[in-house]
């Protein structure tokens, strides 16, 4: 007696209509912002875990320099130890003079490295990359700089770890809060705002060994930081305009970055700031009185008893009309570093509502048009050899006014795509202007037309010979 096999065939043909279903996430959906931050924590133990922060620079106009990352511990946690950064304040007092002391009398505290509610968290320098003890942590060790992605998307990360130890009864492995209150400085940067920590998908690794496999964070946490405008007189740069058919600087706005630290006595912060000559733009704002008073006694111009204070500004930036012809224009753009310290990778951003679409090249700035997100704004920075825009240096004798650190470039721009524009009437200066990610004071005016002669253009040729010289010999 023989079997009978029997077998049947099915065969399935796709729906079209048909749309697969995803789980929802018990948790929020990441959010985009400037500035981002991953708070994820990649090992959990009793009384302690590990974790791992990642901040992206998201802004293609936004840029950190010598950063400085605060939050604060809610719960009385503290640093024990790190990698790829540091607190700059290794202090054990507070654990020892605290809860900490009370509830792990059998921890060394001289070994932990921060016990402060709000610590201070810096980047490491470049020289501990490799330092197997705390280095050796991928993207961190840049000396506190984070580029645009534009400019290096390797540098447009930062990561550092550090292990946490936590106080009853926080003490369950599965018991886990992030720090709050985040906040990021850097040395003259664009200024942040950040929310608070809110709890998304675990994030994703790759796995360590290699294998085709994935490795997820036990806890992630992500914080968004925005760039806001800086207040009135607490912007950290500024720009003044002149033009060729001018013979006069429309300089910064008084205290345009404050007058925190200048005498009012001697000066008034809520005057308008002086017309001066071009020429003047070239000396620091503090040491040109004389040359605002000749000027206004030249043009019949009243001299005020308390003359306006200075900008106080670290950096300044002048926007130049050079000419303008039938078939295009053209602009300079000069940037003076008053401060004590170098910009390394610096750039410049320049919002240009009307002249935008005419921008044809730039001959001693690298330069582009293409910004994510950003409207009409022309982004520049330094050519290769040139990234480092020096500090202000002594004359050459003590009675001389300090030289500025200065770069400077001419612009071209074409009227074939903006034949209505008006140059001379104010489509030819900018809307706003960044440097490294600070919004600058503009002035409140443009210059005017009717003040034209042969002068203004010998005087701003006399700058443009004069800081070709003195970067030449710097």
């Amino acid at each position: 007696m023989s079997s009978l096999e029997t077998y049947m065939h099915v065969c399935c043909k796709k729906d079209k209509k048909y749309k697969a279903k995803s789980i929802d996430s018990q948790y929020m959906a990441r959010q985009n912002g400037d500035l981002t931050f991953m708070y994820d924590v990649l090992k959990a133990y009793e009384g302690s875990y590990e974790a791992q922060v990642t901040m992206d620079n998201n802004s293609p106009i936004g840029k950190l320099d010598r950063w400085n990352l605060t939050w604060e511990w809610m719960r009385g946690e503290f640093i024990y130890s790190m990698k790829g950064a540091y607190t700059p304040r290794m202090d054990y007092s507070d654990c020892v003079y605290g809860l900490a002391a009370k509830y792990l009398s059998s921890i060394d505290f001289t070994q932990v490295m921060n016990c402060q509610k709000r610590p201070i968290i810096t980047d490491l320098p470049l020289v501990k990359a490799n330092d197997s003890k705390i280095g050796k942590v991928p993207y961190c060790c840049k000396n506190g700089t984070l580029l645009p992605e534009l400019m290096d998307p390797s540098r447009a990360r930062a990561i550092f770890q550090l292990r946490v130890y936590k106080l009853p009864p926080d003490v369950p492995q599965k018991v886990l809060y992030p720090p709050q209150k985040w906040n990021i400085t850097g040395y003259l940067n664009a200024q942040y705002t950040c929310g608070s920590p809110i709890r998304v998908d675990p994030t994703e690794f790759p796995e360590s060994t290699g294998l085709d496999a994935k490795t997820y964070a036990i806890a992630s946490w992500q914080v968004v930081c925005n760039i806001t405008k800086p207040e009135k007189k607490k912007s950290r740069c500024c720009v003044s305009f002149t033009a060729y058919y001018s013979d006069y600087a429309v300089p910064c706005p008084t205290c345009a970055c404050g007058c925190d630290d200048i005498d009012t006595g001697k000066c008034n912060p809520d005057r308008t700031a002086m017309l001066i000559p071009p020429d003047a733009l070239l000396v620091p704002a503090e040491n040109r009185t004389k040359k605002a008073k000749a000027y206004a006694k030249l043009k019949h111009k009243e001299i005020p008893r308390k003359l306006p204070c200075p900008d106080n500004c670290g950096v300044s930036i002048n926007w130049h009309v050079n000419s303008n012809h039938k078939s295009g224009w053209t602009a300079g753009l000069t940037v003076f570093n008053w401060g004590d310290l170098p910009f390394v990778d610096w750039f410049i951003a320049v919002e240009l509502k009307r002249a935008y679409k005419g921008f044809e090249n730039v001959y001693s700035f690298n330069g582009t048009k293409t910004l994510k997100n950003i409207k009409n704004t022309l982004f520049f920075q330094g050519l290769k050899g040139l990234e480092y825009l020096i500090e202000e240096k002594n004359g050459s004798k003590p009675s001389e006014p300090k030289i500025p650190g200065k770069q400077q470039s001419v612009i071209s721009f074409t009227k074939k795509n903006t034949p209505n524009i008006q140059v001379e009437e104010g489509d030819g200066f900018p809307s706003k202007v960044y440097f490294n990610g600070e919004e600058c004071a503009l002035p409140a005016s443009f210059p005017s037309s009717g003040h034209g002669s042969r002068v203004s253009i010998i005087t701003f040729l006399f700058i443009s010979i004069a800081t070709f010289l003195l970067n030449r010999f710097n």
